[in-house]
This record gives structure tokens, C-alpha cells and sequence, in this order.
């Protein structure tokens, strides 16, 4: 049976409703309604939409996830049914923190919504990161000093962009810029303008319809040796603290 078929028959028992009961609110034929049940036939657009309505659940997730896997009450109360979010522990109950790797940036751009390839992911606990939902991103390139390659920021999920602060840095999960650890300067009619910490780079646009998640920053993990401070930084902590102590 598809996905689809298990789904609405996994729903339907939910509510302990019979077929008959589906099928009248939904206008259609009893006979109709089965044949979706049972994989026989696929229903148009426009019954899907009725049945995603009723059910309060999105397209998305009745034709691509197996809705017994997850706790239904986590799903309906998670916005547009982000079923990737409800909070995870582990034996000692402390809160998962997922890892997307380096090297692994495109499969969770493609992923993102996909429950077994976040449980798929490596993890890490916290104890000091609690009330919320936190993921850990690599960082990139010099546009946001002093993090770089190396480094993976943990971000707390916002569902809400009304919530972001400004001057506050964010991991941003889009169509059009992919994974982005920038800081946010203000909101646009279209998109919210992000900018790097380093000058060189200008601001920019992310278009809200490309927006995929937005993540604050937590804290960051760093995975590689910070680099010696150079000969003229030393020289220069020697003169201010031989300046100091003369005082």
C-alpha cells in the first residue's frame, strides 16, 4: 500500500470514524473512499487538499511520511506540521542535538523535512541548552570572524520571524542561499536583510517564501586549534602589560 493510503487509514482510526463517515464529508461515495484506503486509486488534488484540511495534517507529510512512526499530538501541534521538530532525548534525557556535517550541507538542504534522515544524523547533548529545539551547522569561510571551517554553530529553531531580534546572529535555511550563518539587520516586505560581520562582504535579501528554517545562535563548537596569536600581537600584550605594571 502507498504511503498515502496508510496514512488517511491510519487518521480515520485516530478518530474512530467509519469510511462512511470520511466519505460524506468529504461528498464523495463511500465505494470512492475505500479505493484510497486501499491503494487502488489516488484522489485528485482537490479531495487531498479536503482531506488534509479535515485531518489538519499537510499535503506534505500525508503522501511522503509514515505518520504511525510519530506521536500524532506532537505533529498537530507543530507549525505547518514540522514533524522534524518535536524534541528528541536521549536514555538520560537530555535534549539531541543533531550534527550536520560538513561535507553533508546539500543532503539536508534536500532532507530537511525527512524524520529518518535527521534520526539518521550523529548527536550531541548539552546540559546547559534546554527549553527548545537546537541543531549544530558547520561554519564557512571568513564572512563571520571568528568562526571558520572548523567550527559548527548551534542554533535554537525560531518558528516565527517575528521573534528574531535584530543585531542578533541566525543560521538561515534557504532555497536560494542554502545553509548561512549571518547576522540579522532588518525585515523587508519581500525578505529579511542579513549581513557578514566582515566588511568585505556586502549585505543582502533572503526572500522569506525561500526560507526553510531559521535558527539562533546558542553557542558555537569549535573542532580544530585555534591559531597562535602572531608575533606582533604578543609584542603588543608585553608593552601593554609592562605599561601597566609600571603604573
Amino acid at each position: 500500500m502507498s504511503i498515502l493510503s496508510e496514512n488517511i487509514r491510519y487518521l480515520r482510526a485516530q478518530l474512530n470514524l467509519s469510511q462512511r463517515s470520511i466519505s460524506e464529508i468529504l461528498v464523495i461515495t463511500r465505494s470512492r473512499y475505500a479505493k484510497y484506503e486501499d491503494a487502488v486509486s489516488e484522489p485528485p488534488l482537490e479531495i487531498l487538499s479536503k482531506i488534509s484540511r479535515y485531518f489538519n495534517v499537510s499535503i506534505d507529510l500525508l503522501i511522503s511520511i509514515d505518520l504511525r512512526k510519530y506521536p500524532l499530538e506532537k505533529i498537530l501541534n507543530l507549525p505547518d506540521n514540522r514533524i522534524v521538530l518535536p524534541i528528541i532525548v536521549d536514555s538520560t534525557g537530555e535534549n539531541k542535538i543533531e550534527i550536520i556535517p560538513h561535507k553533508a550541507q546539500m543532503g539536508y538542504l534536500n532532507s530537511y523535512n525527512d524524520p529518518e534522515y535527521i534520526e539518521g544524523l550523529q548527536n550531541i547533548s548539552l546540559p546547559f541548552l534546554r527549553n527548545g529545539k537546537f541543531r549544530a551547522f558547520p561554519a564557512e569561510g571568513d564572512s563571520m570572524p571568528p568562526y571558520k571551517d572548523g567550527t559548527f554553530i548551534v542554533g535554537k529553531y525560531i518558528d516565527d520571524v517575528n521573534f528574531m531580534t535584530v543585531g542578533k546572529t541566525y543560521i538561515f535555511v534557504s532555497r536560494d542561499q542554502g545553509i548561512v550563518y549571518k547576522r540579522y539587520n532588518s525585515k523587508s516586505a519581500s525578505g529579511l536583510i542579513v549581513s557578514s560581520d566582515n566588511s568585505f562582504y556586502q549585505p543582502y535579501e533572503i526572500l522569506l517564501t525561500d526560507v526553510y528554517e531559521i535558527w539562533e545562535f546558542a553557542c558555537s563548537i569549535n573542532t580544530v586549534e585555534l591559531e597562535k596569536e602572531s608575533l606582533d600581537l604578543k609584542e603588543l600584550r608585553n608593552i601593554l602589560s609592562d605599561f601597566i605594571s609600571s603604573k
